[in-house]
């Protein structure tokens, strides 16, 4: 019989196997989500037009299975970089909430390379 050896958790880093694992393990993540969700790497993003209070309620229900999932999965989002960003003319600002945890809405917003702002014009 083999001798028991320590193993050290994690992927190397640079290695080709530690992403291709990562998109395996959260690739049921978007199942019951009914707003947009994209992922890239380990950045995730929850969208959706918003016209009445329902659409509003329709985000915050797909935050909430998010979070679930997130612990089903015993992950945790990190909520210092979670913010929403509100867009259009007179849009107003809802307080969403991941977990516990809510956040403001943001004036800008660099996401994947491109800066979104949020102008009151």
């Amino acid at each position: 019989m083999s001798k028991w050896r320590p193993v050290t958790s994690g992927v190397p880093q640079g290695s080709v196997l530690g992403p291709a694992l990562f998109n395996i393990f959260v690739s049921n993540m978007d199942s019951r989500i009914e707003c947009t969700l994209s992922k890239f790497a380990n950045d995730t993003k929850l969208s959706g037009v918003v016209y009445m209070l329902e659409g509003r309620d329709g985000i915050q229900k797909d935050l909430d299975r998010l979070e679930r999932w997130a612990c089903v999965n015993l992950m945790r989002f990190n909520k210092a970089k979670c913010n929403a960003l509100n867009m259009g003319r007179g849009s107003p600002q809802y307080q969403y909430r991941l977990g516990m945890n809510g956040w403001r809405a943001a004036l800008r917003r660099r996401t994947w390379g491109c800066s979104l702002t949020r102008s009151s014009a």
